[in-house]
């Protein structure tokens, strides 16, 4: 494992990412146990072949286990996970139309607005809404108005896009890599409370 470490951490639910998965990424990459919860979590893993202990210290930087941003907002990995959602619609609007609850925000300019999955239930939390981007197409668009439950919108500011493209909020490869760094800064919230949010309420999935 990068910079040393045999001992993963890999208590409340991997971060809300699934002990069992995470044990095996985290072992296939060289650890030599997991620290977890509950004697059942051991029992789990000795079953798949994987040391799980519940006592002792973890000595793997959790930072760089699952690539999160550092104290100072910086990515010493590249990230581990990513978060997306997916544009249900677009709808055009004129100087001064509204969205969302409360109209917090209303349209300095004509434009069109992507409605697109992900709200407070799948980790984004409501606070990012008027303050945080998102990845569409390759390009970050503003979030406006405010995060409702399962969904939220985003200003395509002049541009357009297709119905069911990838939303990325934060994560991968393009513009919102170290988007984890500017919801904390948002939200107040440490990134790993971040992820483990979003890791236990949004749908999981992997991908190489």
């Amino acid at each position: 494992m990068l910079a040393g470490g045999r001992v993963a951490d890999l208590r409340r639910d991997a971060w809300g990412h699934g002990v069992l998965a995470v044990a095996q990424a985290v072992t296939a990459a060289g650890a030599d146990s997991v620290l977890v919860d509950a004697r059942g979590e051991v029992d789990a893993l000795r079953l798949e072949g994987i040391d799980g202990v519940t006592a002792g210290e973890p000595d793997i930087d959790a930072t760089l286990l699952y690539g999160l941003p550092d104290a100072t907002g910086m990515l010493v990995t590249r990230p581990v996970m990513r978060l997306t959602g997916r544009v249900l619609s677009t709808k055009r609007l004129r100087t001064g139309d509204a969205v969302s609850y409360g109209y917090t925000y209303r349209a300095a300019v004509d434009t069109t607005v992507a409605l697109v999955t992900g709200g407070y239930a799948q980790g984004v939390v409501r606070s990012l809404g008027n303050r945080a981007r998102v990845e569409i197409d390759g390009v970050d668009r503003p979030i406006v108005g405010r995060v409702a439950m399962d969904v939220c919108v985003v200003d395509l500011e002049g541009g357009d896009v297709r119905t069911g493209a990838e939303v990325t909020y934060f994560g991968g490869g393009g513009s919102v890599t170290a988007g984890l760094a500017r919801w904390a800064e948002i939200t107040g919230m440490r990134p790993a409370e971040l992820v483990t949010v979003a890791g236990a309420h949004a749908v999981r999935g992997w991908e190489a």
